[in-house]
């Protein structure tokens, strides 16, 4: 063989190990945590060939490890340890839920089946005693992370499953929402600004993340109780009498029988909000007639963005009035219609609100909230 071809030989290996080095997972992570150097060279002898080994020689250095950005996968622990012993090191691996999978495994002189009962009790997965068998770590260990990966792999395939499905019921919330408005303003965008609104003027009042995405989704199904009442009052392009006024003040009990009641927080928020977005601060909304906090947070939030936005927007009954008119009409509200606090909230997100109004203008036709600008 040439030595031309003996170097291309050789390139070729090099490029190939390269590439398969490349596409190689990464090493699997085992913490080591004993107090004893003998002990961690030993462990570390056996493992090191094919796992990331990192060490701790405290209860306090293990957790500390164990809660970093860059987690074990599994974790060898001793027991008799100075300080925090490793039972108490385990209790609490198991007491934090963003930690309490990784599994943990005894590595130990206590040999007792008293011991061995205790460490399975706090959440170990397994017992190893010492003097230690290197076959039987090295199974021990390949057996419970493959055991790990799968749970996490099972995990994840759930909660990519379950974000699925709470999409779609999203997605069914939002078009029985989109079913009340094609009744009402054939190409509005009422829930779509509603929903914006809603965040908008929750965020600024301090709610929650978890309580703004159930307002976000909710408030899309407030008016969903217009469905019972007639296009002859829906629609009617003049103010309604008393008996057809009658007839429209039904909808928010219509709405919530629809939803029905539910356990699910999704549903009971929409049900909430149907059924409250009419009642007024000082008692005199409707249908119950309740009064200033008794009326849910979700209601008083949404009966601020429905105003806002009827007011904003063209009504068969009546043209859009300009932002500066529809504020001063709403501020001589406050504290009769709307509550004082939750004002206070609308008038710090204003301009964000009035830009969503435009953003969802009934002049570009029906959208969808992928129309929704970036960073909105």
């Amino acid at each position: 063989m040439s030595a031309h071809m003996r170097q291309s030989i050789d390139k070729e290996s090099r490029v190939t190990a390269t590439q398969a080095g490349a596409t190689r997972p990464p090493k699997q992570t085992v913490l080591v945590a004993d107090d004893t150097p003998e002990n961690i060279d030993l462990l570390g002898g056996v493992l090191r060939d094919h796992y990331r080994v990192k060490v701790a020689t405290t209860g306090e250095r293990a957790l500390s490890i164990i809660n970093s950005d860059d987690p074990p996968d599994l974790v060898l622990l001793d027991i008799m340890m100075p300080g925090m012993n490793g039972y108490e090191v385990c209790r609490k691996i198991k007491a934090n839920p963003d930690r309490c999978g990784i599994p943990v495994i005894f590595v130990t002189a206590m040999t007792s089946i008293e011991d061995e009962r205790k460490g399975l009790e706090v959440g170990a997965v397994d017992y190893i005693t010492k003097p230690i068998s290197p076959p039987i770590v090295s199974a021990r260990v390949r057996t419970h992370l493959a055991l790990y990966d799968q749970t996490r792999e099972l995990e994840r395939r759930v909660a990519e499953r379950t974000a699925e499905l709470l999409v779609s019921r999203q997605q069914i919330i939002r078009r029985l929402g989109v079913a009340a408005e094609f009744r009402d303003y054939e190409t509005g965008n009422h829930i779509i600004r509603m929903s914006y609104y809603s965040r908008l003027i929750g965020a600024a009042a301090g709610l929650g993340e978890a309580s703004l995405d159930l307002l976000f989704q909710a408030s899309s199904m407030h008016d969903v109780g217009k469905i019972g009442v007639p296009d002859s009052i829906l629609r009617k392009p003049g103010a309604l009498d008393a008996d057809e006024w009658a007839v429209m003040k039904r909808h928010p009990q219509i709405g919530a029988e629809i939803i029905g009641e539910h356990d699910d927080p999704l549903l009971e928020s929409a049900r909430i909000i149907a059924l409250t977005h009419h009642e007024r601060f000082d008692g005199t909304g409707y249908p119950a007639g309740l009064r200033g906090h008794d009326i849910p947070v979700f209601g008083r939030i949404v009966a601020i963005a429905d105003v806002f936005d009827a007011l904003m927007n063209a009504r068969p009954y009546k043209p859009a009035i300009p932002l500066e008119e529809t504020v001063k009409i709403m501020d001589q509200s406050t504290g009769t219609h709307f509550d004082p606090d939750l004002m206070a909230a609308f008038h710090r997100v204003l301009d964000d609100l009035a830009r969503i109004n435009a953003t969802y203008s009934d002049e570009h036709g029906r959208m969808t909230d992928a129309d929704l600008p970036a960073g909105s």
